[in-house]
């Protein structure tokens, strides 16, 4: 029986445990730092100012569409038009509405461009620059009709128009009616260039789809910023359909301007003056 004894063992309470004060950690506010795409670099966002652009690779960061409009017209000059069309949902696409809703709250637009009257250089311009912060700059009925009107009161008023374009292509949700706005963009600009009026398209990362089958590609003279994407279908799609490999520059903006599609790659510091040499020579 004495195997199965207790043994009588001295117990020693512990001391009570000691907080010892630890040092708080630095917090570090939300957006001072962000991560390239291109190099993955993590960059100081001071660094990179109000142009966005990567200062080691030269990457250009996407721009929202007020700020594209903040760097390009001239201070002050700029009247928005149809600022509160908004799109219905003529397929009763299921929850559309809160699609729509969503994507207006995050880029406080109605729409996914912005179209108006802006002075660049000190010349009279009609403007309309595509956000792709809203739904990817889909093209449906509110884009394609507000670019269109754009256009018309440029026929109508003997001015320029300028479209900084960035998209993903048709907004699917709309059906047919998104790929109607392709005709009617392409008409108003062929009515435009039968006045002789100048129409310089500016093509932004990324621009693909209906959007670069149509008014995208329509220019008088086609600009582009560095490395943006430019094409219709994506690379997967078209390398399943001719079942080979494409150049690993493909679609990217020096491809096209190599195989003559672009008129001039121009980086982001450098549009606003391009603009204005461009607008001189066309508008004396």
């Amino acid at each position: 029986m004495k195997l199965f004894k207790k043994k009588n063992y001295i117990r020693i309470n512990p001391p009570e445990a000691i907080s010892v004060p630890v040092a708080e950690t630095p917090s570090i506010p939300d957006g001072l730092w962000i991560k390239c795409s291109r190099c993955e670099k993590t960059i100081y966002t001071k660094e990179i100012n109000e142009y966005k652009i990567c200062p080691n690779c030269g990457y250009h960061f996407r721009l929202t569409a007020r700020e594209r409009i903040a760097l390009i017209c001239d201070e002050n000059s700029f009247e928005e038009w149809d600022q509160n069309m908004t799109a219905k949902n003529p397929m009763q696409y299921p929850d559309y509405d809160k699609i729509i809703k969503k994507a207006q709250q995050k880029t406080d637009l109605k729409d996914a461009v912005v179209t108006g009257r802006c002075k660049i250089g000190g010349y009279d311009t009609v403007l309309a620059v595509m956000d792709s912060h809203f739904m990817m700059a889909s093209m449906g009925s509110v884009v394609g009709e507000k670019i269109t009107r754009a256009i018309e009161k440029g026929t109508e008023n003997k001015l320029p128009v300028i479209i900084f374009t960035a998209s993903g292509g048709a907004r699917m949700q709309e059906g047919i009616i998104s790929l109607m706005q392709m005709a009617k963009t392409s008409s108003a600009l062929q009515r435009h260039a039968s006045a002789g009026l100048l129409y310089i398209s500016a093509i932004t990362d990324p621009t693909t789809g209906g959007v670069s089958a149509s008014f995208a590609s329509l220019g008088d003279i086609i600009l582009s910023e560095p490395g943006a994407t430019i094409g219709f279908a994506g690379r997967r799609v078209i390398e399943g359909t001719i079942n080979e490999k494409l150049p690993d520059e493909f679609q990217t903006a020096e491809f096209q301007l190599e195989h003559g599609f672009l008129d001039k790659i121009v980086p982001r510091t450098d549009m606003k003056n391009t603009l204005i040499q461009i607008l001189k020579l066309h508008c004396q």
